[in-house]
């Protein structure tokens, strides 16, 4: 960070903000000055990311989905507005150590045997270093007792947007972003380096919310990405991971993505937009039905089969919709809620309300 921090002083705070009396080394200096630039630029870090992801990388009907919540993008960036300010100011401390010479990090390559090789070599150790840190402390912070004082804020999100990436308590978001700080007092790494992993890891955090599962299919069972993350805002108690699934495996809270099993938040929207298409389908039939029925005006020859071919798909239609929308009360249903505990057995299961009122309303209009 002391590399932003330079670059501001000489443009900027040295000619036109502090007085001479306070030189760029004075400690109260530097801590004023990080704690604009760190706040700046994680709102700048944030707005940009989510919003262009959203934009462009969303997939725009999950926000059909039962547990999406009413002005959900709204109150995500409100809660990301507050927390943001004082989840940097408690990383500026963090980082005014790192600028004050307490970490590891470097300014040239040849102060380090491996030169350009330490980038590649220790970015992947950073990565499997704050993946096993942030697991366990995602996994602490899941207990009864953190859940309900901090981690709760993060789960009003069940079908997050990416603008939920940032939504923490404070102290949450702190928590599972300090190994990040951690990794430069214990390990060497470039100061290049370690800036360009500090924007990587907040635009991976905002990628894992934003509900685009497209993996390649080798990766599916590695990488723990949006699918993953989702089925932990649905689920709970599964996927803690940061970047991988290998300590889920490890610690036996891995679950694989109900989207790549076709029954994800996605799936579960189209299934829903199906059985409303069918049911107009239905509508349709019965008035062509009663069409037939009826005295109508002289037709042409050929109408007739296909009105009687009509009759014929809706009768089908109308005793699959009808096994249909009751089986829509279980299988499109959002998990059983006990505390922060979320499953999906059907012994335990709570039908949604919505699904059930659909589908009475399927068997009001059929009957």
């Amino acid at each position: 960070m002391d590399i932003v921090l330079d670059y501001c002083d000489e443009h900027w705070l040295t000619p036109y903000v502090y007085p001479t009396s306070l030189p760029p080394g004075n400690v109260f200096r530097q801590l004023l000055s990080l704690s604009v630039i760190v706040v700046s630029g994680g709102y700048t870090l944030y707005f940009l990311t989510a919003a262009l992801n959203y934009y462009f990388i969303f997939d725009h009907r999950l926000k059909l989905h039962p547990q999406y919540l009413k002005n959900q993008v709204q109150m995500e960036i409100e809660c990301s507005l507050k927390s943001i300010p004082y989840m940097s100011l408690l990383s500026t401390v963090m980082f005014l150590l790192e600028v004050r010479g307490h970490g590891k990090l470097f300014d040239h390559f040849s102060e380090t045997s491996l030169g350009y090789w330490s980038v590649p070599v220790y970015s992947a150790s950073f990565i499997v270093f704050t993946d096993s840190l942030i697991y366990w402390i995602h996994r602490a912070l899941h207990s009864k007792y953190l859940y309900k004082r901090l981690h709760k804020t993060h789960h009003k999100w069940k079908i997050p947007t990416p603008f939920a990436s940032h939504a923490f308590n404070p102290i949450d978001g702190f928590l599972q972003s300090s190994p990040y700080h951690i990794y430069v007092f214990l390990f060497p790494m470039h100061k290049w380096t370690y800036l360009g992993l500090f924007v990587f890891v907040n635009v991976w955090t905002v990628s894992i919310h934003d509900g685009n599962y497209q993996v390649p299919e080798r990766l599916k069972q590695i990488i723990n990405g949006a699918a993953h993350h989702m089925d932990h805002h649905v689920y709970y108690n599964y996927n803690y991971g940061q970047f991988f699934t290998l300590w889920d495996r490890l610690g036996k809270s891995y679950r694989n993505p109900s989207s790549f099993e076709g029954d994800g938040p996605l799936q579960q929207v189209e299934k829903r937009q199906e059985l409303q298409r069918r049911l107009s389908l239905s509508a349709a039939g019965d008035i062509a039905e009663s069409t037939v029925l009826t005295d109508s005006p002289p037709r042409t020859p050929d109408e007739p089969e296909r009105e009687v071919e009509l009759i014929r798909e809706t009768v089908i239609i109308k005793e699959t919709i009808t096994q249909e929308a009751i089986q829509a009360t279980r299988e499109v249903n959002y998990g059983f809620s006990k505390g922060h505990v979320r499953t999906r057995s059907l012994t335990q299961q709570c039908e949604d309300f919505f699904a059930e009122a659909f589908a009475q309303n399927c068997l009001k209009k059929i009957d």
